[in-house]
């Protein structure tokens, strides 16, 4: 009776999701000819072993602009939600609005809001300059610059999911006990000692969910590289995911493009395991 119930998801799941990743993965080992399959032809692991070796932009600098863009959004989101999950926690009644307010943004369009901010990050006439000016400030070029356009839109990212992750540290710390807190205060704790020593143990199991669930969204990260920067300038912004958009389906070399996928979802895979360990044995420990 399980396999009934459950045979109309397993029959959309295989469809549309084991289907699609075992013909990626038999395309991979073919020169795909993508107007005719029949005058495809099988060159093995020919297309992984140029993973090293392709032509500009390279593998090797989609993954260090992946690994670039993850670290950002992991570091900087994990500790900029967690820094305004204790502010909403002690926010009385503002809080629900600024959980709105907070939480907004990642239910807009990615698409709708990636062309905001291309608006904003103008250096001509753009929100961010214009802001900078006033202060007296330096202004970059954002995303018409090698060094800028990464941060750019990591800058956007950060805006753009980081309520979720709000959602899950605040979650988090309404499970926590006040009692143990108002202990460690009696005892003559700081407000750093009273978060090091009995707020942060607790949050572990959160933090440690909220890292592993953001590093597999940015690795899946494709949408406001398409629309704020086109993977560059320069290639500045071609991350792993774009590089699979460009191969596949603008240069048409669909077999590597494939292999590049394929890579790319053993390293999402791979964060999923390590994600079901990791928090697995910090519930534990907690």
């Amino acid at each position: 009776m399980g396999w009934l119930y459950t045979a109309p998801a397993l029959a959309v799941f295989a469809v549309f999701t084991i289907g699609p990743t075992a013909y990626t993965l038999y395309i991979s080992f073919f020169h795909w000819n993508t107007l005719n399959a029949a005058m495809s032809r099988y060159i093995g692991l020919a297309n992984y072993r140029s993973l090293l070796g392709h032509s500009t932009p390279s593998f090797l600098t989609g993954a260090w602009h992946s690994l670039y863009f993850t670290a950002g959004t992991v570091i900087g989101g994990t500790a900029l939600s967690l820094a305004l999950a204790l502010l909403l926690q002690r926010g009385g009644r503002l809080m629900s609005a600024s959980r709105v307010a907070i939480f907004a943004p990642y239910a807009t369009p990615v698409v709708a809001t990636s062309l905001a901010w291309v608006w904003i990050f103008n250096p001509q006439f753009g929100l961010a300059d214009a802001v900078l000016k006033a202060a007296h400030l330096p202004q970059p070029l954002w995303l018409q610059s090698a060094s800028w356009a990464m941060p750019s839109v990591i800058v956007y990212s950060l805006w753009h999911e980081v309520g979720f992750t709000v959602v899950l540290f605040l979650g988090g710390l309404a499970v926590i006990s006040p009692e143990l807190g108002e202990a460690a205060r009696v005892d003559g704790a700081t407000a750093w000692q009273e978060f090091w020593h009995v707020t942060w143990p607790q949050l572990r199991p959160v933090t440690a969910f909220v890292v592993i669930i953001t590093s597999i969204t940015s690795l899946q990260a494709f949408t406001q590289f398409y629309e704020m920067s086109q993977g560059g300038p320069v290639y500045a912004t071609t991350t792993l995911s774009y590089l699979v958009y460009q191969e596949a389906f603008v240069f048409f070399d669909t077999g590597y493009g494939a292999a590049l996928a394929l890579v790319l979802f053993v390293v999402i895979a791979g964060f999923t395991l390590l994600q079901r360990r990791t928090t697995s044995r910090i519930a534990a420990a907690a």
